[in-house]
């Protein structure tokens, strides 16, 4: 009897490998021909090829492993996922420019940087979510606050400005705190407010609180304030505090007078404000002061105030003549009673600054022309740092979440600065040009290699800058046994912000035998 061939080659053993070839191996026609296509997903690449420039950064700073170990996260599972990968899947994201949580998807395949920060994967964007929500909010926000003051405190050695200022956070659910307030570019809408405090033209945030959104005024923002300067030692307060209008109020600047602290804000034009505006007007006195301004000083004492203060008027003149019949409809009696007596009938348009300083009324109006640059400020951490987005229905995550998203900021700003000391690069530029990155790494003999390719057209720039990066790094650690983390801190901080200390070195308090 003959016996039948034996199939070697099952059908569905052949189907199978059909199958996983056309998934692996594609073909696309593009106008340079036909491309075949592979995937590698067991591949050690990564799009944040740069990205560990920063980790050395993070490591030499002192800054990552304390803020993971003083995390008030604790899980009782063993299953659960480590702080380490919790709090480095936040930073990756953040850093990544996510706005949403389910973002940190994009991010599990991550092997390379991972691995760097010590991870040993990144988590779930639900996983994220819960660890938020296991963090007790007052240990949660006291750990913020003290990274937070860590990474700017030897910055407050030197003469410096308290920007304090709100901003809104639209939302478009049922979060909790989600209430219709002041929303002049979306109103209606229900909101969130960041209540903001940062050092001024440094662009570095001290601290943020998330209140509600009907919770916009400076009497919510006051509590925080003060207790901000509580935290920080008498000797680093800032020269005077700046504000805008709402923080204009007695209460604040009564309390303010107490505490010995200066400040410069801005006042609303009431109607004793106007009548001031109106008598001062054609007087003698007024200074020239940058970009067509005048400015002149004097005092006023408002029915809401206890005492008179200093104010300083400033105003500038309209490009056009401004000239309103007596009997149009759009007759204003402040307008005529400008005009009547003025120049030519020329109009100006009018602030009104009320001050504790002593210093030139040339010098007030530029400080407060100055404080523009806390709008810039806003726009840049909302829309390129996810302030406007890590949405979730309880308001606790979102405090956390905002503070976390103020120091990993402050972070990558001053390592920015470290590899360009000259300016200030926004999100939208110091990303693609430091941050992202085709990174391929390999190991041989026990040596790990990451080879970088940069699409970015200033990409021999960005070699240069990190060559002396990495030589700085090199001076340190050849140093660093002798100094304390906190030292080692304080010249990394010294490198970075040299351009703004014009050379000057910062030194700890306890600094008194350490070797330079």
């Amino acid at each position: 009897m003959v016996l039948p061939l034996k199939d070697t080659h099952p059908k569905g053993d052949a189907e199978s490998n059909l199958k996983k070839r056309e998934i692996s191996a594609l073909v696309a026609d593009t106008f340079a021909g036909k491309i075949h296509i592979e995937w590698d997903p067991q591949a050690q690449v990564t799009p944040l090829g740069q990205l560990p420039f920063f980790i050395q950064f993070l490591k030499m700073g002192h800054l990552f492993e304390p803020w993971v170990n003083d995390c008030p996260l604790s899980y009782a599972s063993n299953n659960a996922p480590k702080k380490v990968n919790v709090l480095g899947s936040f930073l990756l994201s953040i850093l990544a420019g996510h706005t949403r949580y389910t973002h940190i998807t994009s991010l599990m395949g991550e092997s390379v940087n991972s691995t760097l920060l010590g991870m040993t994967k990144v988590i779930s964007d639900d996983s994220a979510r819960r660890a938020l929500a296991r963090i007790d909010e007052d240990s949660g926000v006291s750990w913020l606050q003290n990274h937070l003051y860590r990474c700017y405190s030897p910055l407050l050695s030197q003469s410096w400005i308290l920007d304090t200022d709100v901003t809104i956070k639209p939302l478009y659910g049922q979060q909790e705190g989600a209430v219709v307030g002041y929303n002049p570019t979306k109103p209606g809408r229900p909101s969130h407010t960041f209540h903001t405090y940062m050092i001024a033209n440094l662009r570095l945030i001290l601290d943020v609180e998330v209140q509600a959104g009907n919770q916009s005024s400076s009497a919510y923002s006051a509590p925080g304030l003060w207790a901000l300067l509580e935290r920080i030692p008498r000797a680093n307060w800032p020269a005077f505090i700046r504000g805008d209008s709402d923080w204009g109020s007695d209460t604040i600047m009564t309390e303010a007078e107490q505490r010995g602290i200066d400040y410069l804000f801005k006042l609303r034009q009431s109607a004793n404000v106007k009548k001031l505006i109106l008598q001062k007007h054609c007087e003698t006195g007024w200074q020239n002061t940058l970009g067509g301004w005048e400015a002149l000083s004097t005092e006023l004492k408002l029915s809401t105030w206890k005492q008179s203060r200093r104010v300083v008027l400033v105003r500038r003149r309209l490009s056009k003549a401004i000239i309103i019949a007596p009997d149009s409809d759009h007759v204003q009696p402040e307008q005529l009673s400008l005009l009547e007596p003025a120049e030519k009938m020329s109009a100006y348009e009018y602030s009104v600054l009320v001050t504790s300083l002593k210093t030139e009324v040339v010098s007030i109006v530029q400080h407060y022309r100055d404080r523009a640059d806390c709008e810039n400020n806003f726009d840049e951490i909302k829309n390129q740092w996810g302030w406007g987005g890590f949405v979730t229905q309880k308001l606790k995550p979102c405090r956390l979440i905002a503070r976390m998203i103020a120091l990993i900021y402050n972070g990558w700003s001053l390592f920015v600065r470290l590899a360009e000391p000259d300016k200030h690069y926004e999100a939208i530029v110091s990303r693609p040009l430091l941050l992202h990155g085709v990174g391929k790494q390999t190991s041989h003999a026990a040596q790990k290699m990451l080879t970088i390719t940069s699409t970015h057209g200033r990409a021999s720039y960005v070699q240069a800058a990190y060559q002396r990066v990495c030589e700085f790094f090199n001076q340190l650690k050849a140093i660093a046994p002798q100094l304390t983390p906190l030292q080692c801190w304080y010249r990394i901080l010294s490198e970075a912000m040299k351009k703004y200390l014009q050379g000057a070195i910062l030194k700890p308090p306890d600094l008194t035998n350490s070797v330079c």
